[in-house]
């Protein structure tokens, strides 16, 4: 640790209060894409064929109500399934991950399993840093939060098995590849204890896959390999642990994007069975512009890369500030996928960094929220969203945030 001297906080402080001066209102706090990503898809919007999907059916009315054959089989190459164990949702993967976690509160997971709800506690494993959206639909549930580090290659798996034995820990909620914001992807060794450790039958891994194929480089070498829960899951002879998830809504649309759920034909049926007075169907005609738009694998490929084409740039501009400019004082996450950096400030600085960035005008995401209760015992992660400002805006950001970090490492009389 290195002190700093006054002259150099005095210093800080009248950079700090420059930048203050220009009256900045820029906007970092969630990981949208930019206009330019949405602009992709527009040819999308343009149906001037029919309205029928593979099997005759017309998606503009009812019927279909774990989707059109289709994009069954398109989210079932996604996730790894055969498409007969896929249900395709509405525009959002968490209102599918919401729904099921509802289901396992009032009904079990499967037929027998005792609802979750009607248990003493019901406890579900958290990597951390996460997905603060993950943490809140558990508190809305009832469900007991219980954060897990997240290593280089994964979540603590001997913790993770250690608390599986525990019956009142019900199941495990994570983004495994380029998580938000870690950045991590889960090894094979992870995915495959997961798979085969002991725990209760009705444990259930909420895998959400929402960056599958949002990598940042289009070569090979370059990208990160997630292996299959489910298969890994079968193999392990249990096959109704994996439901996993994933949309397309930084693929297309964040806001009219199409979605999908996959797992074992036993947890299927039974989403489907739990389904039937809940809706009818979802938006099929969504679903058909979405198949045909993005056909296969290929075309899907294809488009994420005019997608990094767009926003590798950005985590290039932040990830070259930080390394010139913060090098010794803070660690961060350097993704090859997804959305997100996530910064490790020294500790006791999260909060005060953040606080520092709204009143100079840049609104990042809270302190705190990668855990649950907004509760970071280090006050030291901060979740970087470059995706959706213009670029010219990032660099105004990026001259500000060293700043900040350097302000408030500099009240704390230290540097890391």
């Amino acid at each position: 640790m290195n002190m700093m001297n006054n002259e150099t906080l005095e210093g800080l402080r009248a950079s700090y209060e420059a930048f203050k001066a220009r009256g900045l209102k820029l906007d970092m706090s969630r990981g949208k894409p930019d206009a330019a990503q949405l602009d992709l898809s527009r040819p999308m919007l343009d149906m001037r064929e029919d309205f029928l999907s593979e099997d005759g059916a017309d998606t503009r009315n009812y019927g279909d109500p774990l989707g059109i054959p289709e994009a069954r089989r398109l989210f079932g190459a996604l996730l790894g399934v055969p498409a007969g164990q896929v249900i395709v949702g509405g525009n959002a993967s968490l209102n599918l991950i919401f729904d099921a976690l509802s289901r396992a509160v009032l009904h079990g997971p499967l037929r027998g399993d005792t609802p979750w709800g009607r248990l003493p506690h019901a406890k579900i494993l958290c990597p951390v840093p996460g997905y603060d959206w993950h943490f809140g639909m558990c508190d809305t549930l009832g469900l007991e939060t219980v954060p897990i580090p997240t290593r280089e290659d994964g979540p603590d798996m001997d913790m993770i098995e250690s608390m599986a034995r525990d019956p009142a820990v019900k199941g495990m909620i994570c983004v495994p590849m380029y998580g938000n914001p870690s950045g991590v992807t889960y090894s094979d060794a992870v995915v495959d204890r997961l798979a085969a450790m002991e725990a209760a039958p009705d444990f259930r891994i909420i895998w959400d896959n929402a960056y599958c194929v949002h990598h940042l480089y289009p070569e090979e070498a370059r990208r990160d390999h997630l292996k299959n829960l489910y298969a890994a899951c079968a193999a392990a002879g249990h096959e109704d642990r994996a439901l996993m998830f994933t949309s397309t809504s930084k693929m297309t649309f964040a806001g009219g994007g199409v979605s999908a759920m996959a797992g074992s034909p036993k947890n299927i049926a039974r989403q489907a069975e739990l389904m039937t007075y809940q809706l009818v169907c979802y938006d099929k005609v969504n679903q058909l512009r979405h198949a045909r738009f993005l056909p296969d694998l290929e075309a899907i490929e294809a488009h994420m890369m005019k997608h990094a084409a767009i926003i590798r740039p950005k985590f290039e501009l932040v990830l070259g500030v930080m390394e010139k400019e913060l090098s010794g004082i803070a660690r961060w996450s350097r993704p090859r996928g997804g959305y997100f950096i996530c910064f490790f400030a020294p500790k006791g600085c999260a909060k005060r960094i953040v606080s520092l960035c709204a009143e100079a005008g840049v609104t990042l995401t809270p302190a705190g929220s990668p855990f649950p209760h907004g509760f970071d015992p280090d006050d030291s992660v901060i979740r970087i969203a470059p995706t959706y400002p213009p670029l010219e805006e990032l660099r105004q950001v990026m001259e500000l945030f060293p700043v900040a970090v350097k302000l408030a490492a500099a009240e704390k009389g230290v540097l890391r």
